[in-house]
């Protein structure tokens, strides 16, 4: 496939991807700028990028490289300063994403995104679905069978696993079906 052929989703600078965290310096040092090639849902290949903790770089690298290969269908990949630090934002535009410097949601407790030890993918076909039947985003629907959707069966889950990383379907107060994390 030429360069061209590309469709280039996202092309920042490390200090672009940074713009505006509040993030201490420490965290900041950790992380590093990860291209990533992926098709989306328009069957085209794709170029972005994640920022994340230089200790999952390389966990990270190898399952997009099976994302690519077995065409898993991620709808973009873009550090979520594109849309202002907003996790609701970057969700409800199906953006895959890492780092974040934020609480867990309804919590004064940092999230793993804030380390940059944590991953969303594909949220509106694998959204969150809490208790009281909230599902973030708004509008998404949970179809493990469908395409881009994460299953117990789905190879990049497995990927996932072998690696260390917890799914956020496994949480307690929500079912977190985008969501993985290595401590």
């Amino acid at each position: 496939m030429m360069q061209d052929d590309i469709v280039l989703d996202s092309r920042m600078t490390r200090a672009e991807a940074l713009a505006g965290t509040n993030a201490p310096q420490p965290v900041t040092d950790a992380l590093r700028l990860l291209e990533v090639s992926y098709f989306s849902f328009d069957g085209r290949l794709h170029r972005g990028q994640l920022l994340l903790h230089e200790a999952v770089e390389r966990d990270v690298r190898e399952i997009f490289r099976l994302i690519e290969a077995i065409r898993f269908p991620v709808a973009g990949v873009v550090p979520i300063v594109r849309y202002q630090w907003s996790d609701a934002a970057s969700m409800a535009a199906n953006n895959s994403s890492a780092f974040n410097y934020r609480t867990v949601a309804g919590s004064d407790r940092l999230s793993h995104h804030a380390s940059g030890r944590a991953i969303d993918i594909n949220p509106v076909q694998n959204p969150a679905v809490y208790r009281g039947g909230r599902i973030e985003p708004p509008g998404a629907v949970y179809d493990p069978g469908g395409a881009g959707a994460f299953s117990a069966a789905s190879p990049i889950l497995r990927a996932f696993l072998i690696r260390g990383w917890q799914w956020g379907a496994g949480f307690e107060a929500v079912r977190d079906y985008h969501h993985f994390q290595k401590p």
